[in-house]
Order: C-alpha cells, then structure tokens, then sequence
C-alpha cells in the first residue's frame, strides 16, 4: 500500500495540471532548444527549458481564465480527463523530438566559433533539471495562488467580489515583493557585498609592490598599495614593461605611466578624481604622447588586452588612468548603484580634462577615453558634447558597449539604411565607427573629423545585443545579413527569445576568446590603430604583435 502512495501523488499532480496550459509549455520549451547567441551546457539549457515551460504553463492558464471569464463552457469531465491524458502523450512525444536534436542546434553555434562540437546535449540530466525547475517554480506560482485565494475570500465577507480578487492581487504581490526583496535580495546582497570587499582587498602574494618610485602604490606614490584594491594592483603590476616593448619591437621603449585609484583611498568620487589627477602630476603623465582615461567595470577590473596593446602601439609612451567607484561585479553594481559609476567617470574626466586644456597645445599628449562594458557606460556618460566642442578630446575606444549605453543607442538607431544593427555605419563615418573580428573600420571614402570614436562588439555580444522588446517582437539584429559568429539556425519566438538572452546575458564571459563579451587582443589592435592614428608600424609588424598576444 505504502508502494502505491509515490504513484498516487503522481498521477494526482498530474491531472490537477491545465490541459491548455501543457499544451503552450510544450511549445515554449521545444523552442527553448534552438540556438541563440552563446553555448549552453545541460544545466543552463535545463534551467531556460523549465523557465520556459513555466511560462507557457502560465500563458496557458492565463488563456484559460480569460475564456472562462467570457464564459465560455468547459469541457465535461468525462471528455476533459482523456484529454490531459492525450496531452501528456504529446507533450513527452514533441519534448524527446526536441531534446534529441538539441545538439546540432548547440553546434550550430559552437561551429563558427571554433570549439570542439558535441555528440550530445545530454537530453537525460537537461530533461530532469527542466522537471525540477518546472517544478520549483508552479509551486511559488500555487502559492502565490493560495495567498490570492485565502485573501480575496477573507475581503469578500466586508467588499465587492471583484474588489476583493483585485486585493487579493495586490496583498499576494506585495507580499511576495517583501520576501524577496526584504529577505533573499537584501541577505544574498549583504553576503554578496561581504565576499567582493573581502576579495578586494585580498592582497595576492605573487603581486609585489612596485619599487620604482614612478610606480602608483610605491613607496613614493600618493595612493597606497592596499589601498588600490585587488583589480587596481593587478592593473599596475601587471602591464609591460619599457624592457619587454622595446626587446619587441628593437627600440627604445618607454615606461608606461599607470595611475589606479582604489575605492578606499578617499571617501568620494571628487576627492579619488583629484588624488588621481596628484599621482598623474607626480608621474609627469602630461609630458605623454597618449593619455587615457579609463572606466573600470563594476570590479574595478581593466581589460590588459585592451591597455597592453596600446603600450605596444606607441612603444610605451602612453599614460592611462582609472579610478575605482565599486567592488561589486558589474551586473550587482549596476542593479544596487546604477549612477554611482557615471559619477565617478564624470568627476575623473573633469579634473584630468580642465588640467590636460589649460596645457598649451603643442604640448600636451592626445586624449582618449576608454571602458569596457559597464565600464563604456560610464566613460560614454562622463561627458556632453557641448561641453568640449571648444577644444575635443581625440576620441574614445568603448568595447562591448551594454545594451543601455545612451549614445550607442541613438546611433545604431540612426544608422544608415542598409547597414546592419551588428556593424552599423553611421553617416560618412567621421566621428563613429563599429568594427569587430574582421577589421572593419576602412570605410571607403571616409575621413576622421578631429574626433574619432570607435565601438568594438561582437554579434554574439548578448550584453550589447540584449532587448527587452525580444519578449514581443523580433530584434534587427536578427535580420540578414547577420553577424560572423551567429548562428544561421537562430530563430525569433516570443518570450523564448527574451529568456534566452537573459541567459545567454549571465554566460556572456565564458565565451571563446573573440566572442560573446571575452574580447581579444588582436581585435583591440586595429581598433586602436584607428583611433590612436598610429603611424610608423608596417602591416607586418602589425601581424607580428597579433601573434605575440594571441600566444600569451
């Protein structure tokens, strides 16, 4: 007797399931299969494939609702019961179809990014990790019901029936709103914020401070070496030295100049600005060739590839600074202080452009902004234009730009007709530029302006490529011609699409080097060839440096 009880409880959770509601999950989670930008392994894919029958699921029961609400009537129970049983055949049967041709799908994009193809999606471990999802998520669902339905009926002996339903709405929100916000959002914040401060200020043994007193964090520096942070020490320490550029290149190369302000070196972001605008006068880095403003991202982090390169282009004679406004990782940072890293990008760009224009100018370096990511957010909102027509700084090199970047966002809009959403051409191309893996920024007939500004993405960029409207309509990217790295079997399906790209969003840095948000050296280079004007390197020496980084 006992035996039978898993069994019973079975087939009664089973007939207690929407007819209709199975019917529209089947369908969003057969969908949820196809490719989209990035890989999936089996546990994501089985986390998106239960997301997805869940919503459907609901869309289904929403639909059900509604024709009960027009009152239309319900099939009899004897009619009812066959078919639940007619639909579990269908759904398992549509279900094992699109888990065993998941793989072609994945390879469909693992192809022209150059990984190793699978023989298997692992349709077994995605099935039971979709189940379980599925599950966990129709049991907040029914509970969030429950508290619908107790409430409305406590309401109905004092207000309106309707009145009441539409109470029970609002208490059931409110108090879901409360649990997640007040218990899980604030304790995995606070934990969060607890783990990330404790990683920055980890001090790695195989880091030493630097000796030469030129060096931010020595001796004779104004910022300390714990103070700097973890990503702060790892940018000063880490990039190369005038040695190893001019072994390189056979040259007398120069000592970059590398400024970092960590986030404990001062309580605001004007007083870390001004420390940073003291250190880059101690270091002289206004008698530069190239000077750089940095936007860390949401770490602190600076992408080497992107500084390295540069170091390497002008043979050392560039200085570059960055000013930590967080320790967070940048999707927590954007989510708990959205503002806090324009702020801090403003107040650098301020102090460092009101001193590099009140230098004569044939006697201050070229000025550039950079940032990757959040950090591009923030670097692209440090200034107006309006504000430096007068005397422009040379350009700006953002890579991996967010979906919500201001002025990204008005120029792929605005691009030319014809021009695709993934390497829009914008006007006659004297002031923006896009490229990517392929150098793309030799537009025929096109002259720089004394501004030049050049956006590095990726098509398979789900960061630059996210869009909400993907819940209801098919985004332009999706339109042929599409991009190098994405897959010709990408399909649009709405709300699929949307969960997909929330995933494809929180596996954007486990991208192959050259895809998704992971951007390469070699890919910086002619971008930064481009926006620096780089002059008196041959096609070949270029080559060869493209190697050099594409082997370490």
């Amino acid at each position: 007797m006992a035996g039978l009880m898993p069994h019973r409880w079975i087939v009664k959770f089973w007939t207690s399931l929407s007819a209709t509601g199975l019917y529209v999950g089947t369908l969003l989670f057969a969908a949820s299969f196809t490719p989209s930008l990035l890989p999936r392994t089996f546990t994501t894919q089985g986390i998106l494939s239960g997301a997805c029958f869940a919503a459907g699921y609901c869309i289904g029961l929403f639909g059900r609702w509604l024709a009960r609400y027009l009152e239309f009537p319900d099939p009899p129970e004897h009619v009812l019961r066959p078919i639940k049983y007619v639909s579990a055949a269908l759904c398992a049967f549509v279900a094992s179809v699109f888990l065993w041709q998941a793989a072609e799908w994945q390879n469909s994009i693992r192809v022209p990014m150059g990984l190793d193809l699978l023989d298997s999606a692992h349709p077994l471990r995605t099935g039971l990790v979709a189940a379980a999802t599925f599950i966990v998520l129709l049991f907040l669902g029914r509970l969030f019901r429950l508290i619908l339905t107790f409430t409305s009926f406590r309401l109905r002996r004092f207000i309106p029936r309707r009145v009441a339903n539409v109470l029970g709405v609002v208490v059931a929100i409110a108090l879901f709103w409360a649990v997640a916000e007040g218990i899980l959002f604030r304790f995995s914040l606070r934990a969060a914020d607890a783990s990330f401060r404790a990683y920055n200020e980890l001090i790695e043994p195989e880091i030493e401070r630097p000796a030469d007193a030129r060096k931010t964090g020595s001796a004779a520096s104004l910022i300390d070496w714990e103070d700097l942070g973890r990503a702060g020490r790892e940018f000063v320490a880490s990039g190369p030295s005038a040695a190893e550029i001019g072994s390189f290149w056979g040259v007398d190369a120069m000592e970059p100049i590398r400024v970092y302000v960590g986030l404990n070196a001062a309580e605001t972001a004007e007083e870390r600005a001004e420390l940073a605008l003291r250190e880059l006068n101690r270091t002289n880095a206004f008698e530069r060739s190239v000077l750089v403003i940095i936007t860390p991202t949401g770490t602190g982090w600076s992408d080497p590839a992107a500084i390295d390169t540069l170091e390497y282009l002008h043979d050392g004679d560039v200085a570059s600074v960055a000013v930590q406004y967080s320790y967070l990782t940048s999707w927590l940072s954007l989510l708990v202080e959205p503002d806090y890293g324009t702020e801090n990008a403003r107040a650098l760009f301020s102090a460092v452009y009101e001193r590099w224009r009140d230098l004569p100018k044939d006697r201050r370096p070229r000025l550039y902004l950079h940032g990757l990511s959040l950090g591009s957010f923030g670097s692209e909102a440090s200034t107006e234009l309006f504000e430096i027509l007068g005397d422009p700084y040379q350009g700006a090199l953002w890579s991996g730009p967010p979906f919500a970047n201001r002025m990204w966002q008005y120029v792929t809009r605005q691009r030319n007709p014809g021009s695709p959403e993934w390497l829009p051409r914008f006007r006659d191309g004297s002031y923006v530029r896009f490229t990517n893996q392929f150098n793309e920024l030799a537009i025929p007939g096109a002259v720089w302006g004394p501004m030049r500004i050049v956006y590095l993405q990726y098509a398979s960029d789900p960061v630059t490529f996210f869009e909400y409207q993907s819940l209801y309509r098919r985004p332009e990217w999706m339109n042929q011609p599409r991009g190098p790295d994405v897959s010709p079997e990408l399909r649009w399906y709405p709300v699929v699409t949307f969960l997909q790209l929330l995933v494809d969003m929180a596996l954007a840095t486990t991208a192959p080097m050259g895809h998704g948000h992971v951007y390469a050296p070699e890919h910086y280079i002619d971008a930064w060839m481009e926006v620096t004007a780089v002059n008196g390197k041959s096609g070949q020496q270029i080559q060869r440096l493209k190697e050099h980084f594409a082997i370490r």
